[in-house]
C-alpha cells in the first residue's frame, strides 16, 4: 500500500528542507513593541514631520510680533555741501546723527486677525504631527505582520513543494511498476516545478518584507516573534458602526486638523477685510546730531545761525487711513473667500471619506472574524478531500490531476487562513486609527500573543489542526 500524503507529513518534510536561513536565537528575536520604539527613534518620515511642525509653529510668535512694540535705532554720517548765492560761497561740513524710534501699534485689526489665524495654523500643525505619529503605529504593525505573513506564506509554499515532490516520487514508483502511465509523471513534474518556482518567489517576498522593516526603523532584523493561533478573534467593541462613526467625527486627528484649517481661513478672511480699516500707532522718537544733520545751519531754522549739536524728542499718534491701493485689498478679500470655500469643501470631503472608511473597516473586521473560522474549517475540509481523492486515485476512480488539484486547494486554503488572520489584526488597528483611538497600547496588547520561539515552518498551522491531520493519517490503513 502506498503511503498516503497528508498535510502533517508535508509540513514535517518542509520543516527539514534547508531553504530558509538558520533560526536566530530567541534572545535576538525582536517583538512588536521593540520595533515600534526603533521606528519612533529612527523613522525618517516622523523626524521630517517633527521638523516641519517646529517650523510651522513659529508662525505664532511671528504674527504676535506685529502687535508688540517695535524699537529701532540708526546712525548717519554724511558730508553736507552748501552753496550760497549771496554772497557767493561754498561750505563743506561733516554731518553725524543718531536716532531711536519706538512704535507701539494701538489699532491694527489686520494684524490681530493674522495672529488668530496663526494660532489656528499652529493647532492644525500639532494635530497633523499627532496624526503622523499615530500613523507610524499602523505602519509598524503593517510592516511587522507583513513579515510574518510572508514567512507563513513561504512555509506553506515549502510544504506544498514537499507535497508535490512526494507525489512526483510516488508517480515515478507507480510508473516503474506499471501502475500508471507517463502522463501521471509529467503532470506531477509540472506541479512540482510550479511549486518550486512559487517557493523561490515566496522567499524573495520574505526578504522584501524584512527590507521594508529596515527602511521603517533603520535597523537590521534577523528574526521577529510570531503571533500565536490562540489570538482571540472577536468582533469590534462596540459592534455598532454608528458608534464608531460618531467617535471618528469627534476624535479623528486629520478631521480635527481640518477644522482648524477652516478656522484659520476664516481668520485670514477677516484679516483681508481689515485692510480697509485705518491703523493707529503710538510713536516715540529720539534724535541727536550736529546741526548739519537737521538742517539747523540755516538761519531760518531759529531766526539766527545755529552751529551746535541738536537733540530732538518726538511723541506722536500716527493714523493711516487706506483710501485706494489699486484694488489690491478687494482682490485679497475675494481670494480669501475662495480659499475659505476650498478648505470647507476639503473638510467635508475628508469627513465623508472618514465615515466611509470607518463603516467599511467595521464591516471588514466582522467579516474577518467569520472568515478566520471559515478558513480554519476549510483546511480540515480540504485535508479530508485530499485523503479521499488519494484513495480514489489508488482504486482507479480518480486520476492524478484530481489529486494534484486537491493538494493545491489544500495549500491555498492554508494561505487564505493565515492571510485572513493578519487581515483581522490590521483591520482592527485601521478601524481604531479611523476612529482616532489608536495608540501604542494597542501594540502592547498584541505582544501578549507573540511567541518568542515561533518557527514558521512548524507554526504556520494551528497546532490542533496539525495534530488532527496526523491522527487522521495514522487512523487510515
Amino acid at each position: 500500500m502506498l503511503r498516503k500524503l497528508s498535510l502533517a507529513v508535508a509540513v514535517s518534510c518542509a520543516s527539514t528542507t534547508t531553504v530558509w536561513a538558520a533560526e536566530a536565537p530567541l534572545s535576538t528575536r525582536t517583538d512588536l513593541v521593540s520595533v515600534y520604539q526603533e521606528a519612533v527613534d529612527n523613522n525618517a518620515d516622523l523626524a521630517a514631520a517633527r521638523a516641519q511642525y517646529g517650523a510651522q509653529k513659529e508662525v505664532v510668535p511671528q504674527a504676535r510680533a506685529g502687535l508688540l512694540p517695535n524699537l529701532s535705532g540708526g546712525a548717519q554720517v554724511a558730508n553736507v555741501r552748501t552753496d550760497i548765492d549771496q554772497p557767493s560761497a561754498v561750505a563743506n561740513r561733516s554731518a553725524q546723527s543718531y536716532q531711536a524710534t519706538l512704535a507701539q501699534p494701538l489699532f491694527r485689526a489686520d494684524r490681530w486677525f493674522q495672529y488668530q489665524a496663526a494660532k489656528d495654523v499652529n493647532e492644525q500643525a500639532a494635530l497633523q504631527l499627532s496624526a503622523t505619529e499615530q500613523n507610524l503605529i499602523l505602519q509598524t504593525a503593517e510592516s511587522y505582520f507583513n513579515v510574518l505573513r510572508s514567512q507563513d506564506n513561504l512555509a506553506s509554499t515549502k510544504a506544498e513543494e514537499a507535497a508535490f515532490k512526494r507525489q512526483l516520487d510516488q508517480s515515478n514508483e507507480r510508473f516503474d511498476v506499471g501502475l500508471s502511465d507517463k502522463t501521471d509523471v509529467l503532470q506531477s513534474q509540472a506541479s512540482y516545478d510550479t511549486a518550486r518556482a512559487n517557493r523561490i518567489v515566496a522567499q524573495r517576498q520574505v526578504d522584501d518584507a524584512f527590507e521594508a522593516l529596515i527602511t521603517l526603523t533603520n535597523r537590521q532584523y534577523n528574526s521577529i516573534q510570531g503571533i500565536v493561533h490562540t489570538l482571540p478573534i472577536l468582533p469590534p467593541a462596540p459592534n455598532d458602526a454608528k458608534a464608531w462613526v460618531d467617535t471618528a467625527a469627534k476624535q479623528n486627528l486629520n478631521l480635527l486638523a481640518s477644522n482648524y484649517a477652516v478656522s484659520s481661513a476664516e481668520q485670514t478672511l477677516k484679516q483681508r477685510k481689515a485692510g480697509h480699516l485705518p491703523t493707529l500707532d503710538a510713536v516715540a522718537k529720539y534724535e541727536k546730531g550736529d546741526n548739519d544733520s537737521f538742517g539747523f545751519s540755516n538761519p531760518n531754522a531759529f531766526g539766527t545761525p545755529y552751529g551746535g549739536n541738536v537733540e530732538q524728542r518726538t511723541l506722536a499718534l500716527q493714523v493711516n487711513i487706506p483710501i485706494y491701493s489699486g484694488g489690491l485689498t478687494s482682490s485679497q478679500v475675494r481670494q480669501s473667500y475662495a480659499q475659505l470655500d476650498q478648505t470647507e469643501q476639503q473638510r467635508e470631503g475628508l469627513r465623508r471619506q472618514i465615515v466611509e472608511n470607518t463603516r467599511n473597516l467595521h464591516r471588514a473586521v466582522n467579516t474577518d472574524v467569520e472568515q478566520v473560522q471559515a478558513r480554519r474549517q476549510s483546511i480540515i475540509s480540504n485535508q479530508s478531500a485530499v485523503e479521499a481523492t488519494e484513495i480514489g486515485y489508488q482504486v482507479g476512480t480518480r486520476n492524478i490531476v484530481d489529486v494534484l488539484d486537491a493538494q493545491r486547494q489544500l495549500y491555498t486554503s492554508v494561505r487564505n487562513y493565515n492571510n485572513t488572520r493578519y487581515d483581522y489584526i490590521l483591520d482592527n488597528l485601521r478601524l481604531k486609527q479611523a476612529a482616532g483611538t489608536l495608540n501604542p497600547g494597542d501594540l502592547q496588547d498584541l505582544t501578549r500573543y507573540l511567541k518568542a520561539d515561533y518557527n514558521p515552518d512548524k507554526d504556520f498551522l494551528p497546532p490542533d489542526l496539525a495534530k488532527a491531520a496526523e491522527a487522521q493519517l495514522k487512523a487510515r490503513p
